[in-house]
């Protein structure tokens, strides 16, 4: 199950679970779509991956035992680990080959 991470790791905007502004990559690096699309440039800084827009946990429980109040998002903020430089590099080397062909 996703853990839905609260933040974003460039800019450390909130993005709450019902953020449909959420965007991940298949480690579930996360990050909000304005840095996706500017300065990331659809390049994960820490896999090189693509980047999909995070799926919404209902925060209703549909089914018995689902939804948010039985498996709540996480809590624990991440930030990158690379510097500005680092991730300009990277996504300057991968942007133009598309995520299936990283």
């Amino acid at each position: 199950m996703l853990e839905l991470r609260p933040n974003c790791e460039c800019c450390d905007t909130d993005l709450p679970p019902a953020s449909a502004y959420a965007r991940i990559c298949s480690y579930e690096c996360t990050f909000c779509a304005d840095c996706v699309d500017n300065v990331l440039h659809n390049v994960c800084p820490n896999c090189g991956g693509g980047f999909v827009p995070r799926p919404i946990r209902p925060a209703g429980e549909w089914r018995p035992g689902e939804g948010l109040g039985h498996h709540p998002a996480g809590t624990r903020r991440r930030q990158l680990r690379f510097t500005a430089e680092e991730v300009a590099a990277l996504s300057d080397k991968l942007r133009a080959v598309p995520p299936a062909e990283r």
